[in-house]
C-alpha cells in the first residue's frame, strides 16, 4: 500500500540534484540487483526507474494513492486492522510498516517566523535553485540534504548562500583516494568503533583538511559510535573553501528582514530553507490499545529492535528505520530477507 500516486513518487519529489551516495552494487533490493546499465551512483530519476522495474519484475501488486490512517488490533486480537482514507479497512494477520524515517518534515517554530517577510520552507519542498537566483539564502542544518542544497544554490546563481550549523557534522568524501566510502565503511563496520573512528578521522583529515579556517566548527568524529551517517561530500567542501557557501551559527529567531543567530548577529535573508530533518510519525499511526506504543518505539519514535524481526506485538514488523553506515538500501536488502523468514515462520503457527 502506497500513499503516493505511483511507485517511487517519494523519490521523484526530491530535489533535482539528488544522487545516491551508495554504490549500485550495494544498493539493490533483494533478489533483483540494480542492472549494470545504471551508473555507479544512481540519480533520483534512476532510482525511481529501478523501483518501478523491481515491482514489474516481481509483479508486485501495489495499491497506490491510499493513505493509512491507523494500524490497530482487531478486538479478537487475531488480525490487524488497517484503516485507510478510502474504501473499507484492510485486515491481515501480518502488517509490515516501511514508511521510513522521513515521513513527516520537521520545521522548527522559530520566534518571529510570522513576521519574516521572506520565504520560509522545509527542504522537502526544494527542487532546484531557479526560484532563488539573485537571492540571499540561508540553509538551516548541515546534514547531507542541507549541504547539497546549499551547494546547489551556489551553483545556480543565488546572490549569497549561508548554512546554519548547530552541531558540526563529521565530513567524509564520497570517494576517498578513488575508493567509494561505502565499500570502506562496510569493512570498518566490522571493527571496534574506536578503531573505525580513528581510521575515518585520519582519512577525512588527509582528504578534506582543516575546515575550521573556512568557518566550519570542528566536529567530533565518532560516526561508528553514534551509528549516525556523516556528511558525505559531493561538492560542499569545495564550495565552502571557495567562499561560495559560508557558515553561520544556530538560528535564535527570525526577524522581519532576516535571521538573528545565537551569537547575537542579525543578517538579512530573502529565503530560509530548513533542512531540519523528519520524524517517523509512527506514534500516531500505530494503536496498540494504550494510545502510546512505548514498547514498540524509542524516544525518537523509531522502532525498537532489529529491522525485519518480530516485535512485542505479534504479526507487526518494521523495515527501513535503521541508522547504518553501510547504506540504507544495503540494510533494507538484508532486513527484507530476515523479514521473509520471520513472517513465514509466524504464518505457519496455528
Amino acid at each position: 500500500m502506497e500513499q503516493a500516486p505511483s511507485i517511487g513518487a517519494t523519490w521523484a519529489r526530491r530535489y533535482d540534484r539528488l544522487h545516491l551516495h551508495t554504490m549500485r552494487q550495494f544498493s539493490g533490493l533483494a533478489h533483483f540487483p540494480i542492472p549494470s546499465r545504471y551508473p555507479r551512483y544512481l540519480s533520483r530519476d534512476e532510482v525511481v526507474a529501478y523501483l518501478q522495474e523491481y515491482a514489474a519484475h516481481f509483479n508486485v501488486n501495489v495499491t497506490t494513492a491510499t493513505t493509512v490512517r491507523t494500524i490497530r488490533r482487531e478486538d479478537s486480537g487475531a488480525e490487524w486492522v488497517v484503516d485507510v482514507d478510502r474504501g473499507d479497512a484492510w485486515r491481515a494477520r501480518v502488517v509490515v510498516v516501511s514508511t521510513g524515517q522521513y515521513r513527516r518534515p520537521f520545521l522548527p517554530v522559530w520566534t518571529g517566523h510570522e513576521q519574516f517577510a521572506g520565504r520560509l520552507t522545509h527542504s522537502v519542498e526544494y527542487r532546484n535553485g531557479a526560484p532563488y537566483i539573485g537571492q540571499r539564502v540561508l540553509v538551516v542544518g548541515a546534514g547531507n540534504s542541507g549541504a547539497e542544497i546549499a551547494t546547489d544554490l551556489a551553483d545556480s546563481g543565488a546572490a549569497s548562500v549561508a548554512i546554519s550549523v548547530r552541531t558540526p557534522p563529521p565530513i567524509v568524501p564520497r570517494d576517498p583516494f578513488g575508493m567509494p566510502v561505502q565499500r570502506t565503511s562496510i569493512l570498518l563496520s566490522a571493527l571496534p568503533p574506536a578503531v573505525s573512528n580513528a581510521v575515518g578521522r585520519l582519512t577525512a583529515r588527509v582528504t578534506i583538511g582543516d575546515l575550521t579556517r573556512h568557518g566550519m566548527p570542528a566536529a567530533i568524529f565518532n560516526p561508528y559510535t553514534t551509528r549516525r551517517v556523516p556528511l558525505i561530500d559531493v561538492g560542499f567542501v569545495d564550495a565552502l573553501k571557495r567562499g561560495r557557501v559560508t557558515v553561520r551559527p544556530a538560528v535564535a529567531r527570525l526577524s522581519p528582514t532576516g535571521v538573528v543567530f545565537a551569537d547575537g548577529r542579525e543578517e538579512p535573508f530573502d529565503a530560509v530553507i530548513a533542512a531540519t530533518g523528519f520524524s517517523t510519525g509512527l506514534e500516531t499511526l500505530i494503536d496498540v490499545g494504550d494510545g502510546t506504543p512505548g514498547e514498540l518505539l524509542d524516544d525518537e519514535r523509531v522502532p525498537r529492535g532489529r529491522a525485519g524481526e518480530p516485535t512485542s506485538q505479534a504479526g507487526l514488523f518494521f523495515v527501513g528505520f535503521m541508522h547504518s553506515l553501510r547504506g540504507h538500501l544495503f540494510e533494507a536488502n538484508l532486513a527484507s530477507r530476515r523479514l521473509a523468514r520471520h513472517v513465514a515462520r509466524y504464518l505457519r503457527q496455528p
